[in-house]
This record gives structure tokens, C-alpha cells and sequence, in this order.
């Protein structure tokens, strides 16, 4: 059984960007086994029904703009998996999951900028699926769960956002963490190695600095979907964490467990 993931994906230069998490990011993919297929929710892709990405082969998205050229020279041409699109329809019917296929959503940086790290030769098939920042922790928790049987298929699932996600508190010209954003990745690892559900489902009244780190959910929510993958087993392990530009949060926590040691990642 594969773990579950979630990956901050930080800005769109982590595609071209050398740093310990990158470095990490591609550690991580090699010391995994190879799996059938890549299952990304990514914090880019908002939508109010959920989304299933059924496109056999997905166009590229370079969704952002005032960033290095050279990201959009960028091509990770991963295929689609159609029958395991429909698989995922159908976990999400059997509990009551409405949502709907979709062929036309190409890749977005939330997922080709750390694929392309991970797995850079793009020869793993890769189903998107979309966040829905209106629904409740507990209900993004629950889609999590529905697809936690996909891990004994050999389907790595993983939740693509970010912690502390406020760009309005970026800070190019410091690398020191912030105090308020390092305080809110310290209450959220506790509250994860304990899983303690009661607590992360109000995560919004009871974390310090709540509403700094997170001003809107759509890059929390995959952090939630990753967890509930991993309800099976409710082990939590934080494997890399780091800042960039004094606020934005690098993280990468595995929900499940696989024997791998730390220190080979």
C-alpha cells in the first residue's frame, strides 16, 4: 500500500528552482516504489461539484503570469488514465460523492511543477481532480477517505497546496520564517502526528495566526483530502519542511506508512 501525500507546490519557479526541497522532492520519488498511476487534487483547480480529469492526453496549463519565461517552455506530457477516472467516479457514487467527469482540464502548475521534479520522464498517467474551498474540513476529510482504497492499487495520492499559502505576506528579500507562519506549521504538525481530527476540523478558531496562514482554503484543503486518504492507518509523518520568502510554507507530509527512513529522503 502506497502512502498518501501532500506536496506544497509553492510558487510556479519550484519547476525551475535547485533548493533542499526540490533536492528532497526528487529523493522522495525514488525512494518510492514506481506506482500505476499519479492521482493529484490540486489547489488549482477550484470547482463546486467535484471534478474528475478524464482527458486522455491533458494539455499543459500555464496558469500564472509575471513569472520567468522559461517556465513556459515547460512540457510534461503525462497521459491520462481514463478507466481509473471512472474507478474514481465510482468510489465517489458508492459514498455519496456527487461529481463529474471532466475531458477538457489540462495540467496546472499545482501539479506538473512538482510532477515534473518527481517523475520528470512524465511516463506515469496522471488523473486531476478539483478542491471545493466552500465545503467543510470534515467533508474534504471524507473525500480523502473515499479514495483510500486506491493506495492497495498502487495509486499515489497526493494532495497539492500549501500550509501557509498568503501572498500578501510574502517577502522576497528575507529568508527568515516568519514567527506567526512558523507557530501556525507548529500547531498543524501536532495536531496531525496525534490525529487529531477535532482539533484540524477547526483548525480556523483554534491555530494561532489562523487566518494569516490560511486567508483562503483552496490550498488548505488538499492537506485535508491527503489525511483522509490515510484514515486507514492515521499515521502521520512530516518528512520536509522549510520556507521560502519569510511566510510560504514547504512541506511534505506522508499519510500512511512505508519503510523507508527518513534520512534516505
Amino acid at each position: 500500500m502506497l502512502p498518501a501525500f501532500f506536496i506544497a507546490h509553492g510558487s510556479p519557479n519550484l519547476a525551475i528552482e535547485q533548493h533542499a526541497y526540490t533536492e528532497f522532492l526528487q529523493r522522495l520519488a525514488m525512494s518510492l516504489p514506481k506506482p500505476k498511476a499519479i492521482v493529484v487534487f490540486s489547489a488549482h483547480w477550484e470547482s463546486p461539484v467535484q471534478k474528475i480529469s478524464s482527458a486522455v492526453e491533458p494539455e499543459m496549463m500555464y496558469d500564472f503570469s509575471g513569472f520567468a519565461e522559461e517556465l513556459y517552455d515547460i512540457n510534461y506530457p503525462a497521459r491520462g488514465d481514463l478507466l481509473l477516472s471512472l474507478h474514481i467516479q465510482q468510489l465517489f457514487q458508492q459514498e455519496g460523492i456527487r461529481c463529474e467527469l471532466n475531458d477538457r482540464r489540462g495540467l496546472d502548475h499545482g501539479v506538473w511543477a512538482p510532477l515534473s521534479i518527481m517523475y520528470p520522464h512524465a511516463q506515469i498517467p496522471v488523473v486531476t481532480l478539483s478542491v471545493n474551498p466552500r465545503l467543510t474540513p470534515e467533508e474534504h476529510y471524507r473525500i480523502g477517505a473515499a479514495l483510500g482504497s486506491l493506495r492497495d492499487e498502487q495509486v499515489l495520492i497526493i494532495g497539492s497546496g500549501g500550509t501557509v499559502h498568503n501572498l500578501r505576506k510574502l517577502d522576497e528579500n528575507n529568508p527568515v520564517p516568519q514567527i506567526w507562519a512558523v507557530e501556525f506549521d507548529e500547531w498543524l504538525a501536532e495536531q496531525l502526528e496525534t490525529w487529531n481530527l477535532e482539533a484540524l476540523i477547526r483548525y480556523d478558531e483554534r491555530a494561532p495566526h489562523a487566518r494569516e496562514a490560511v486567508p483562503t482554503p483552496e490550498h488548505f484543503a488538499p492537506l485535508l483530502i491527503a489525511m483522509g486518504a490515510g484514515d486507514a492507518s492515521r499515521n502521520a509523518k512530516l518528512l520536509h519542511h522549510s520556507f521560502q520568502m519569510g511566510s510560504l510554507s514547504l512541506c511534505c507530509w506522508m499519510f500512511g506508512s512505508l519503510r523507508i527512513r527518513k534520512q534516505e529522503i
